[in-house]
């Protein structure tokens, strides 16, 4: 019975968000008396939002590139993008213009699914975003800085001639949080370079002792309900999830340079 309710309740969530954004369309072209290309409304809503609330050029972009703020679909998803401070590997801010999380917006549907989901079984807790889109600009400094053979670096970031998923914002980096803001153990820091960070190794690692069963079991809490919303988690870190495949994404969406 459990299990028939929380897939009801996913079809219910997704059905409203669908509803939602058809509204908020519907409303668009009603603004004006003359038809209008998608482009000149487009301007306009972008015009408007500007006006009203302050824009970096680097959003108003990732918005006209059809982008949304996935906290505008729920307000109590934590934004926290390391790479706006020098709180990353890199020690380096990559993009201070830019403080939203943007996503495609079916993938931000799954990420405000997510929250339904972790907040339906955990009220008190949260996901806690730190890297949604990255342009591929901010992709090519993240590879450049990195001193060492090109075979090296595909360990830590991806050529940005291939394009990673962050690039057309169909990727997203999270963890779990509590009510309190603190973040559920996880083992690893975010961007932990390491095995320890593999999820693929996680019952080498538990049987070491290297995780114990509470951060391996927080691991599989975000897992749980990040694969329940329809994002594909990966073999070497904890907290990446893609929301489709790189080939899918060339298909579907334009690359945010």
């Amino acid at each position: 019975m459990w299990v028939y309710n929380k897939r009801m309740k996913k079809k219910c969530l997704l059905l409203f968000i669908t509803v939602v954004f058809v509204s908020c369309n519907s409303s668009v072209q009603k603004v004006e008396k003359h038809p209008q290309s998608s482009s000149s409304i487009e301007t306009t809503i972008l015009e408007l939002v500007n006006q009203t609330v302050k824009l970096s050029s680097l959003e108003i972009k990732l918005l006209g590139a059809g982008l949304v703020n996935v906290r505008e679909l729920d307000t109590s998803i934590v934004i926290e993008l390391r790479y706006a401070t020098t709180n990353n590997f890199l020690n380096t801010i990559l993009y201070d213009s830019l403080s939203g999380c943007y996503l495609q917006p079916e993938v931000a549907k799954k990420m405000a699914l997510a929250q339904f989901l972790l907040k339906t079984e955990h009220p008190n807790y949260s996901l806690k975003v730190f890297d949604g889109v990255r342009p591929r600009s901010v992709q090519q400094k993240m590879w450049d800085m990195l001193d060492m053979p090109v075979q090296e670096r595909s360990k830590y970031v991806s050529n940005p001639q291939n394009g990673s998923l962050h690039n057309f914002g169909a990727a997203v980096d999270l963890t779990i949080i509590d009510s309190t803001g603190r973040q559920l153990d996880m083992g690893t820091p975010y961007d932990y370079f390491g095995e320890l960070a593999y999820p693929r190794l996680e019952a080498e690692m538990l049987e070491q002792g290297k995780l114990s069963k509470q951060q391996v079991k927080n691991r599989g809490l975000l897992r749980e309900v990040m694969l329940e919303a329809g994002f594909t988690p990966i073999t070497t870190e904890w907290w990446h999830f893609n929301s489709c495949y790189r080939k899918e994404a060339w298909e579907k969406y334009k690359i945010v340079e």
